[in-house]
Order: C-alpha cells, then sequence, then structure tokens
C-alpha cells in the first residue's frame, strides 16, 4: 500500500463515532423517508394511501370472501374503508408475543398475508408495507374487525400504537374490517383528499371485478354535480360496461367492441390467474389506455400491456394475410393501437412492479400469457364477421400507410442531407441508414465515452448517435447571439434539420424519436434538464408533437449466482434486494456512467425496444397554456437566481430527504 494514502493534514474523528449512527425503529424510516413508499407527499402520494386500503379491500373480494365495500370521505380529511370479507386477525401473533396480529399488521413493515399465496391467490398488495405505510403516514388511524359475531378495534397515531386492541361488544350481523384514517398534515401539508378523485377510483375498482358492490357516500358539503352524497356502483359485465359508458355517443370503426376474459392456463392444478379486456375503436379520437394488474392501475402499463399489443398486432397481419391484403405484414402496434380506447386488466400470482407505487408491470410471464389468452379470441372477433374485421383491418392499414408515407418522406430528406450536404451534418453524428421496418431514433448522448459505447450497442438501420459534450448552454439565460454561437447546439440543430423557434416543424424532424441520455446520476439530470429547457424553447414543436424522449439507464447492477437485475435507482435497488433477492448473497455494483456499461448491457437495459423503458416528454393537462409553462420553465432555469431560490424555499418541504443525502 502506497504511502501517500496516509499523507495529509491529520483530522479529529472524534465528530465520527457509534453515536453518530442511527437506527430507525418500527415505522420511523416511513415518517422520515415517504417518498421511498409512496413516491412523494405529494396529491398523487395522498390519494396513493386510499388506494392501498382500498386494494385491501379489494383483493378480500377477489379472493371469494368479500361481496361490498364501503368508501366514505368525511370532513377534516377523514376516509374510511370498510369490506364484508374475513377480518383481520385479532389473536396473538406467535413472533411477537403480547402482540395482536391487527397491530402487528398495522406497525410493522413486510407483514402481512400476501407472500406465501395462501391467504391470497392474487393480490395488489405484494411487499406487506401498504396499510403499516397508511398507519405511519397518518395523525390517527382507527381499525375495527368483525370477527365471530364480536367487534374488535384499536387507535394508532402517526405509527404508534395508541392502546392494546379492544373488545367492544356482539356484533351478531357484521363481519369484515373498518380502516379509519387522517392523513398527518406534518406530512401532507394542507392537501386534502379530492372527493371527484375518490370517486372515481371506487368506481373504476368495481369496473374491474364483476363480482363486488362498492358504497360511495361523502359529506354532503363535499358533494358536487359531479360527485353525489351516496351512490352504490355494481358492474356485472365489468370492463365492457365501463368501455360502454367511455364511448357512449361516439361512432367506432366497429359497433360490437372487442371486449372478453380469459383464465390462464393452471400449474400443478392451481390458478394461474385471468386476463380481461374491452377495446374499442372511435373514429377521430385520441387514443386512451387504462392498464390494470390485481386492481392495482399500472399507468405506464408494462408486460401485460406488451402482451396485448402482440395478440391485436399479430391478429390483425394474420387476418390481412387471409382476405389478400399483403401489405398487412407492415401493420405495427403503434397502428393498432393508435386513437383506440383500451381497457386491459390481469390477475397474476406474485406480480413483479418497477417500484412500490407500481406503476409498471415487469413481470416477464405476463407478456405470454396474455399473448396467448386474447389472440385466439381475437382472432375470432375479426374472422366471425368478415364486414367487421375488414373494417377495423382498413383503418389500421390507413394508419399504416400514413406512417410509412411520413417516414419515406424523412428517409429522401436524410439521404439528401448525408449525400448532398454532407458539411452540414455534424462530424460527431454517427447516423442511422434509416433501412428497416422499425422507426428511427437519434439519441443525445453525454460525452465521449458514453458516445463509444452506444454506438457499438445501436441498431445501425434505426438508431443514430449523436455526443454532446457534458452541460450545455443553459438556452433560458442566454442570449439570442450567444445560443447561435454555441458549438453543441449547432451541432444539435443540423442533425435534428427542423428549424428553431418559429421556424421549427416537426414535419422536418429527420428522426421519428429524440432520446435524451444522459447518466443516472445528478450531472445527468443536469444534463438533461437543460437539454429538454432547449427543447422546450428553440424547438417546442417537438415537444408538442410527443417526439422527445428521456432514456432509463440503470444505476446498479445486482447479481445473485446465475441471476441478474438492473436497478434505476436506490429505491428500486432496495425493492429487488427485499423481493427478487431476499436472502440471497448479493453482489451490487455501481455505474459511475453510461461509459462504464459494456455495448451489451447498454444495449439490453437502455437502447433495445424490447426491453428498455422510455419517458415521453410532453406538456403536462395543467400547462396546456405554453405561456405558463414558460413562465415555470423562466423561474427555474432563467437569468434570475432570486425566482429559483424563492421557488426552492417554496418546496423546500415537499422534497424528498433521500434524494438530498443520495
Amino acid at each position: 500500500m502506497s504511502d501517500d494514502l496516509f499523507e495529509g493534514t491529520p483530522t479529529s474523528s472524534g465528530d465520527y463515532d457509534s453515536s453518530s449512527i442511527e437506527v430507525l425503529e418500527g415505522l420511523e424510516p416511513v415518517r422520515r423517508r415517504p417518498g421511498m413508499y409512496i413516491g412523494g407527499t405529494d396529491d398523487r402520494a395522498l390519494h396513493h394511501l386510499a388506494a392501498e386500503v382500498l386494494d385491501n379491500s379489494m383483493d378480500e373480494a377477489v379472493a371469494g370472501h368479500a361481496t361490498r365495500i364501503e368508501v366514505k370521505l368525511e370532513e377534516g380529511n377523514r376516509l374510511t374503508i370498510a369490506d364484508n370479507g374475513r377480518g383481520m386477525p385479532i389473536d396473538e401473533h406467535p413472533k411477537f408475543p403480547g402482540k395482536s396480529t391487527l397491530e402487528v399488521i398495522l406497525s410493522t413493515l413486510h407483514s402481512g398475508g400476501k407472500f406465501s399465496g395462501k391467504a391470497y391467490a392474487t393480490s395488489g398488495g405484494l411487499h406487506g408495507v401498504g396499510v403499516s405505510v397508511v398507519n405511519a403516514l397518518s395523525e390517527h388511524t382507527r381499525v375495527e374487525v368483525a370477527r365471530d359475531k364480536t367487534l374488535y378495534a384499536q387507535e394508532f397515531s402517526k405509527g404508534q400504537t395508541l392502546g392494546p386492541i379492544e373488545t367492544v361488544g356482539a356484533a351478531p350481523n357484521r363481519r369484515g374490517t373498518t380502516v379509519s384514517f387522517t392523513p398527518d398534515p406534518e406530512i401532507f401539508g394542507p392537501r386534502q383528499f379530492s372527493a371527484k378523485r375518490l370517486f372515481k377510483l371506487a368506481r373504476s375498482k368495481a369496473y374491474l371485478f364483476a363480482g363486488v358492490e362498492i358504497r360511495w357516500k361523502c359529506a354532503p358539503s363535499l358533494a358536487t354535480d359531479d360527485v353525489p352524497e351516496e351512490e352504490t356502483f355494481k358492474f356485472p359485465g365489468g370492463l365492457a360496461d365501463h368501455l360502454t359508458q367511455r364511448v357512449a355517443g361516439r361512432e367506432c370503426v366497429t359497433a360490437q367492441p372487442f371486449a372478453g376474459s380469459q383464465d390462464f392456463p393452471s400449474v400443478d392444478g392451481v390458478s394461474n390467474g385471468r386476463v380481461e379486456w374491452a377495446i374499442a375503436w372511435p373514429l377521430f379520437s385520441d387514443a386512451a389506455t387504462s392498464w390494470y394488474c390485481n386492481t392495482v392501475p399500472t399507468p405506464d402499463g408494462g408486460t401485460h400491456e406488451q402482451g396485448l399489443r402482440n395478440a391485436l398486432t399479430k391478429g390483425l397481419r394474420a387476418f390481412g394475410e387471409l382476405v389478400g391484403q399483403k401489405k398487412a405484414k407492415d401493420i405495427s402496434a403503434d397502428d393498432v393501437m393508435a386513437g383506440a380506447e383500451v381497457l386491459l386488466s390481469v390477475f397474476i400470482r406474485d406480480p413483479q412492479f418497477q417500484s412500490q407505487t407500481k406503476d409498471r408491470l415487469t413481470s416477464p410471464e405476463a407478456t405470454k400469457l396474455v399473448e396467448n389468452a386474447v389472440r385466439d379470441h381475437f382472432d375470432h372477433f375479426l374472422a366471425d364477421n368478415m364486414e367487421r374485421g375488414k373494417a377495423l383491418l382498413g383503418e389500421v392499414m390507413e394508419r399504416m400507410d400514413e406512417r410509412l408515407r411520413r417516414r419515406a418522406e424523412r428517409e429522401v430528406k436524410r439521404k439528401t442531407a448525408t449525400n448532398a450536404k454532407k458539411l452540414r451534418l455534424p462530424g460527431k453524428l454517427t447516423d442511422c441508414s434509416g433501412e428497416g421496418d422499425k422507426e428511427t431514433e437519434l439519441f443525445i448522448v453525454e460525452g465521449d465515452s458514453a458516445g463509444g459505447s452506444a454506438k457499438q450497442a445501436r441498431d445501425r438501420k434505426t438508431q443514430a448517435i449523436l455526443p454532446i459534450r457534458g452541460k450545455i448552454l443553459n438556452v433560458a439565460s442566454a442570449s439570442a447571439d450567444k445560443i447561435r454561437a454555441n458549438s453543441e447546439i449547432a451541432d444539435l440543430i443540423l442533425a435534428l434539420g427542423c428549424g428553431v423557434r418559429k421556424d421549427c416543424d416537426a414535419d422536418q424532424l429527420r428522426y421519428d424519436r429524440v432520446v435524451i441520455m444522459t447518466d443516472a446520476d445528478v450531472d445527468g439530470a443536469h444534463i438533461a434538464t437543460l437539454l429538454m429547457t432547449f427543447f422546450f424553447q428553440e424547438m417546442p414543436d417537438i415537444v408538442r408533437k410527443g417526439h422527445l424522449f428521456l432514456a432509463q439507464p440503470p444505476l446498479y447492477r445486482l447479481t445473485a449466482g446465475k441471476e441478474s437485475r438492473y436497478a434505476r435507482d436506490e429505491e428500486h435497488r432496495r425493492e429487488l434486494e427485499e423481493t427478487v433477492f431476499k436472502g440471497k448473497k448479493i453482489e451490487i455494483s455501481r455505474f459511475k456512467g453510461l461509459g462504464e456499461m459494456n455495448p451489451a448491457q447498454l444495449r439490453e437495459t437502455t437502447m433495445h425496444p424490447d426491453s428498455r423503458s422510455l419517458i415521453r416528454i410532453t406538456l403536462p393537462p395543467e400547462f396546456e397554456d405554453r405561456a405558463a409553462v414558460k413562465e415555470l420553465v423562466g423561474q427555474l432555469m432563467g437569468r434570475n437566481p432570486e425566482h429559483r431560490f424563492q421557488f426552492i424555499q417554496n418546496k423546500a418541504g415537499d422534497l424528498d430527504r433521500e434524494l438530498i443525502d443520495a
């Protein structure tokens, strides 16, 4: 060992000893780091608490033990959810002498009846953190359990037990669990439950499981024209009923929607779950999709979505061949899904999600299960009524022709620019050939090292690479002359070929997608922010028309034996440790940047369309007015630092300390 490791001025170690090491017990980690468990402390996170409790009642219904659920919103931000299921166990837990099982469930992380699969074949809860997290983040929680004709109750505050479980008295005509809670203002500030949002949540759950009745109530002061004081939801037709309501009054390509359900093949005599779907193709409509797994919404889709896309695409291609439409072989999944109203719900055993908030399903087996289950039904849907099948095929092929026409125009422009105007393309650009069936992409990559890996990892036919040097100019605080003089920005403008500002025309864009691919760290996030600012200000039409994306490279690689998984961030790493690798000896490697990943890893995790995850950059609904976005961008990225300072002060209470510490 080199002596120079020990050189330098000695410092005192007295301020770092055993007293510096904290051990958080019980539910204290949840209150310290709520973002790790519910994704933050904003409105979405607040309503995630309601979803966690409602999901538990839905699991009882799906398992066949409950037929009725009640959701009641009272003044004072108090929410009560009750079911007539089996009721949480109230006897003493064998591993916690002196504590009821009810208390263990409410006050201990990773406790519950959904790990072994004995109590629930399929469930929305997986990690045993749902209701305990709700308890930890609530100012007051009361749980009532009716079992064996007796009513029991226990109360909590901020995750702490206020007293032992009590026997309230006889309850001969009651059974099930009732959870009442008030979110803690120390965590969520002044935020209140939205009656409209909860009303929609309750209604959607009833659609997802046809056998359950959900009763809604709210205080008279909270009722509106859209939200009644009382309503009962029960939909025997399930998703088909929901779809009928969504497309009511609109003309569709097919008079009858494509709807149905199918059990998955059982394994060793045990049910492997089921899938239900309902799809319509309204005329002149934007696409609207809703994906669910075990009644839990997965807004980012996932492997069950991919299975449906595969089934529909392959089915239409085969039908096209059957009726003599040879060009149908070029139909893509996007052609089929464009403008479609889609509802898909799967029930599977031991599902895997991207995070605790369950935004995306990642269970690999779901793709084939859904594809195989839906494909046969879709083939019959098309062939049983040939006119209906031909109408849908014709509509989809029109979209296909339009897509291919736009691609051909871009190819002409690209080849013209490459062959006739080579000097006008940036030297660092490694262009794609533009050949093949897939759409073209430009990856904007941070640094030459990462650019080298990306060039080896890419699909040469469809993926182009443009390396940039670190942090580009902040265009929000720079003059027009300075922007024009910047070589990195000049290269970017030349590579895209669609003009800037008022002359920006997304139809002239040389690629179908522009993908920002930076390191999965703070510096990478900063560079991505600067690039997004550039596109919003200089090429707004690209953002408006959905051509801009963020790549999602991993930060960690976890390996146990022959099994390896990649984690996007700290939270995802902990989730994999607690689920996929629980109890195993894990080797964890951290990628310092994209340049550290070998081309095969970069291709598998970040660039290959079948295995990567992209985030589309769009304007959020609350900022439909571009002026509002411009004001926000100016505040956060503009010349006046006082605006940023004020923004940070106003939002400091909402920050996830985990991100700051990292």
